[in-house]
């Protein structure tokens, strides 16, 4: 069995639904302390299991090279999705079939997490400084965990020159995709409020539905754009329409509905949160917007053309630069130092069965090898 394999299996062991904390993150720092790391890790959040503050726990590990060379750091997450129903063997009980091996975090992204531990098992403690930046929120709210890893690392003066994120962002292949942005995301919460009354006697009630279904209705003919040089057009969704009325006949005395906006460099979330706080006010409503994050670009230069190479030379695939899917951490860490997300094969994530080939933890560990040492090497 590979290191990689080890590694994802020990950690795929260790149940860590979001938000995770205690078992798995043990299990890295028994990985990562014999390879010369020292391991920082800590819990944030003090709300009710269930709310947006539950508790996580993180993960600052740092092998320190020569006074004054240069910094790398990977970036991931340990926590998992729920494993839902159906799945053929215990999603917390790795096996190995065949060529894969099955289990919750497969790919999203205990086994990227395992690649690079092994990854950094064949780098000499002189090459430079190495760190892991990771988190047990990232599928949850994202509320304590990136950002409180990167204020650690600003109070520490343990700031990388690069950071690679091992989301899994291959399509096909293992090599094919690499995401060097991602567009921003905002959910917003539209609320209108009437009067609640009998449906015969409409003139002693105010019925606030048809404002919500007129807001909608203009949000949803609304045209954001057609896309920029690096991304794919915005695009608002509704998502959710809610009116508490269990009976046929009684006017409800409130309405509301959630939008959720992913949107390019042509925007921000506070200028779409304005834009649509405005729609809402011509009829009667209000809007609350939550910014979970701006779009970012790491433009191709130095670390997109040696991450290329790096993964050309493993693979014999040249990887498509791209700024699709959805959000992650590096939304968060971009603020922090250069980002650039690259991993498995992302097809089963968050499915049932969820699986990665034994040959791509193999070839996925190389290929971090191969940026990790041209990162500490790069002038």
């Amino acid at each position: 069995m590979s290191q990689a394999v080890d590694f994802a299996k020990r950690l795929m062991a260790a149940a860590s639904i979001t938000p995770a904390r205690g078992e798995v993150f043990a299990v890295l720092e028994a990985i990562l302390a014999p390879l010369g790391f020292a391991v920082h890790r800590f819990v944030a959040g003090e709300g009710a299991p269930g709310s947006d503050d539950e508790p996580v726990e993180n993960l600052f590990a740092v092998r320190r090279g020569p006074e004054g060379s240069r910094h790398f750091a990977f970036a991931g997450h340990l926590d998992v999705v729920p494993p839902g129903e159906g799945w053929s063997t215990d999603a917390f009980a790795p096996e190995v079939r065949g060529d894969l091996l099955y289990g919750r975090g497969a790919v999203d992204m205990k086994g990227a997490v395992a690649c690079m531990a092994a990854a950094v098992a064949g780098i000499p403690a002189d090459a430079g400084t190495l760190s892991f930046v990771i988190t047990g929120d990232e599928e949850g709210p994202a509320l304590h965990g990136t950002r409180a890893l990167i204020d650690l690392m600003r109070a520490r003066g343990d700031i990388p020159d690069f950071i690679l994120v091992g989301e899994p962002t291959s399509v096909n292949r293992l090599g094919d995709m690499m995401k060097i942005g991602r567009r921003g995301s905002v959910n917003i919460w539209i609320d209108v409020v009437g009067s609640q009354g009998h449906v015969a006697y409409p003139h002693l009630a105010d019925n606030p539905l048809p404002r919500l279904v007129a807001i909608l209705a203009e949000l949803d003919a609304l045209h954001l754009d057609d896309g920029s040089a690096w991304f794919q057009p915005s695009n608002l969704e509704i998502t959710e329409i809610d009116v508490p009325n269990q009976a046929h006949n009684v006017i409800p005395g409130r309405a509301s509905a959630r939008l959720s906006i992913r949107f390019n460099d042509l925007h921000t979330g506070a200028g779409l949160a304005e834009r649509v706080g405005r729609v809402a006010a011509k009829h009667g409503g209000t809007a609350r917007p939550v910014i979970s994050g701006e779009s970012f670009l790491t433009p191709p230069g130095a670390y997109s053309a040696m991450m290329a190479e790096a993964i050309e030379t493993e693979t014999g695939v040249v990887p498509e630069l791209s700024t699709t899917g959805g959000t992650s951490d590096a939304r968060f860490l971009k603020d922090l130092a250069p980002v650039i997300e690259f991993g498995l094969v992302n097809a089963t994530m968050h499915k049932t069965d969820e699986a990665v080939a034994l040959d791509d933890l193999e070839t996925l560990a190389r290929i971090y090898t191969r940026i990790a040492h041209a990162a500490l090497g790069a002038g």
